[in-house]
C-alpha cells in the first residue's frame, strides 16, 4: 500500500503519518512547512512541498498511490471547500477510489433534530459555525464524488496519546460523547486502512 497523507503535520496527521510509518507503510505527503517534521521522519517519506489549493501539487502528491488520508483542517479559511475539488479530481485521474478523512462532530446527524446536523441544531455550543460549515460543504463534495470516502468526526479533540479504546457510531455521536484524543482519532482512522468498514459515512468517535 502506497498513502497519500494530506495535513500530516497537524495534530492528528502527526500520529497517523507515525503509525503508517512503524507499520511500514510507503507515505506520499504534501507538506506546506516540510520543516515541521524532524529529519528523521522526513527521511522516511517522499513529499510534495505545496498545498492543497495548487491541483499540481495535489497531483503530484497523488502519484502511485492507494488510498488517501486527510487531517486537513479549515485552517481558519475555506480551505476544506476550496481544495477538496482538487483532491477528488486528482485521485479520479490516478485512479484512486479510497478516501478517509479528519471532519468534526459537527456534521453529524443530531439526535435531538435528526433531520439537521450536529452544528445547525439545539446540540450544538458553538457560538461561530464557520468551521463546521466549510466541513459540510466538504462534506457535500464527497457525497457527490462517487468514491469510497470514510470521514472520522471527533467531538471535542484535546491532545494525547493513542489508547486503542474508545466509542464509535455510524452518522451520529455516540451517546454522552464528549471528548475523544487526537492519538485516538488518529488510531481509529488508521484502523480503517484494512478494513471496508463504514463505506460513504461518517463516523463519529469519542470516549
Amino acid at each position: 500500500m502506497r498513502l497519500c497523507v494530506l495535513g500530516s503535520t497537524g495534530r492528528v496527521g502527526q500520529y497517523f503519518t507515525k503509525m503508517a510509518l512503524q507499520d511500514e507503510i510507503s507515505v506520499s505527503a504534501l507538506l506546506r512547512n516540510p520543516e515541521k517534521f524532524t529529519h528523521s521522519i522526513l527521511s522516511q517519506l517522499s513529499f510534495t512541498k505545496g498545498d492543497v489549493l495548487s491541483k499540481e501539487s495535489v497531483a503530484e502528491a497523488m502519484v502511485n498511490c492507494d488510498v488517501v488520508f486527510s487531517a486537513l483542517s479549515t485552517d481558519g479559511a475555506n480551505v476544506l471547500s476550496e481544495g477538496m475539488p482538487n483532491i477528488i479530481e486528482a485521485m479520479k485521474k490516478e485512479g484512486i477510489s479510497r478516501i478517509i478523512t479528519i471532519g468534526t462532530a459537527g456534521i453529524l446527524q443530531s439526535r435531538a433534530e435528526p433531520h439537521l446536523l450536529r452544528y445547525q441544531s439545539s446540540e450544538s455550543k458553538r457560538k461561530l459555525t464557520r468551521a463546521a460549515e466549510d466541513q459540510h460543504k466538504a462534506y457535500t463534495q464527497l457525497q457527490e464524488s462517487g468514491l469510497n470516502w470514510t470521514i472520522v468526526c471527533p467531538t471535542y479533540l484535546p491532545d494525547g496519546e493513542p489508547t486503542g479504546t474508545y466509542r464509535t457510531e455510524k452518522d451520529v455521536l455516540p451517546i454522552d460523547g464528549s471528548r475523544i484524543s487526537t492519538g485516538d482519532t488518529a488510531h481509529f482512522a488508521f484502523s480503517l486502512l484494512k478494513k471496508s468498514d463504514f463505506l460513504q459515512s461518517r463516523v463519529g468517535i469519542a470516549y
